[in-house]
């Protein structure tokens, strides 16, 4: 079992080098800028906290983790709390893809299905500090062929995070040297943005959400899985968070569908799944999440052609709220009570040519993946 200082250790021996300040105290690099202070880890290159204004000028922790960094390695669970899962994350149905006409088998760890590439996926591993300032860290993985079943071929990526006046930036690169292989990326971000602190509810569903650009999402079959169809959400209908802004996260919980609209024969409550984004002009926010007790409003600008929503219908109460989270009746992470928000490009994609991103989908010898987002904070 990991200690906090075991971790710490582990660290100053195989994460960072000379050039690069060790971690704190506890474990954690800090960023900070005006209005915004974030603090990770290497395991998984992980967000572990982002403190940023809330409506009565104090400073609140929006996302999801654990104040002892040493159970990140051993959660049972791995919820992918604010990590980078790769080198392709989300589902690969069957566990199979096929690249000029060979197929190769992931591991099946998603009932028949591979998610975010299996049990070693980047989000298990230490990632290397390569640089770090005041408000800048730079993350790096060397991905050897096959260390997750299936993804065979060298990668190596890094993930840099930067802060400035409120906003977090994002960017994510990656080659894959020898051979083609498939990459998809995306930071698996969970947010509450009242930090638990709400006291007539924890739920996420009195958050607002906005996805201007976002009519059309992917059908998805009761694994999650897409089918293949893409559908146009009905103003109004369960989907729809494209039509109006201002609109409650939990609009359709009275609906008798909503329990069951992520899948698993009717037990998924709410959401885990892809909407497209379209027609978006360069620059522009495409996603807003805010919530009115905190006054904390995020946008959400990126370079993909879509984001996954992700309500957290599996959480069952086991995981402790940090420190800087909850009320003395609120401590535990409960099913309903965030959002994992998630921008990239479309899951399984590689499996479905009739969308025409399987190209994007693989990297090869002389091209570089690339990957950014950010999120400005502010307030409604």
């Amino acid at each position: 079992m990991w200690t906090t200082a075991a971790f710490v250790a582990a660290l100053a021996s195989s994460v960072y080098g000379a050039a690069v300040p060790a971690p704190d105290a506890d474990g954690r690099y800090t960023i900070s800028a005006p209005g915004i202070t974030a603090k990770f880890i290497p395991y998984g290159a992980s967000l572990t906290n982002l403190f940023v204004r809330d409506k009565a000028g104090g400073s609140i922790d929006v996302v999801l983790g654990y104040d002892d960094v040493a159970y990140y390695p051993v959660d049972p669970g791995h919820p992918v709390y604010n990590a980078i899962p790769g080198r392709y994350a989300n589902r690969i149905g069957k566990a199979k893809y096929s690249i000029n006409g060979t197929t190769y088998t992931t591991q099946d760890n998603d009932g028949g299905n591979t998610l975010h590439s299996g049990t070693n996926n980047w989000s298990f591993r230490f990632w290397n500090v390569t640089a770090y300032t005041k408000d800048s860290i730079t993350f790096a993985i060397h991905d050897k062929s096959n260390s997750s079943l299936g993804m065979l071929g060298d990668v190596d990526a890094s993930v840099t995070y930067s802060v400035k006046n409120s906003v977090w930036n994002i960017k994510i690169e990656a080659t894959s040297p020898d051979q083609l292989t498939p990459v998809l990326l995306t930071q698996h971000t969970y947010f509450n943005l009242d930090a638990y602190r709400n006291p007539a509810t924890d739920l996420i569903w009195d958050h607002t959400l906005h996805l201007p650009y976002s009519k059309r999402y992917l059908e998805a079959d009761q694994g999650a899985l897409p089918t293949g169809k893409i559908l146009t959400a009905e103003p109004g209908s369960i989907n729809d968070f494209a039509s109006k802004a201002g609109v409650k996260f939990g609009h359709s919980k009275t609906d008798p569908k909503f329990k069951g609209n992520c899948g698993a024969d009717g037990v998924c409550e709410g959401y885990n799944g892809y909407w497209l984004i379209e027609d978006a002009p360069k620059g522009a926010a495409v996603l807003t999440i805010a919530s009115e007790f905190s006054g904390v409003k995020a946008e959400l600008r990126t370079d993909q052609p879509g984001v996954v929503l992700y309500s957290c219908s599996w959480m069952d109460g086991s995981a402790i709220l940090k420190s800087t989270q909850g009320l003395n009746d609120k401590q535990r992470v409960v099913k309903s009570s965030c959002v994992a928000i998630e921008a990239q490009d479309y899951p399984d994609g590689i499996n479905r040519p009739e969308w025409g991103r399987a190209d994007a989908q693989l990297l090869g010898p002389g091209e570089k993946y690339s990957w950014e987002s950010s999120w400005t904070f502010g307030l409604l």
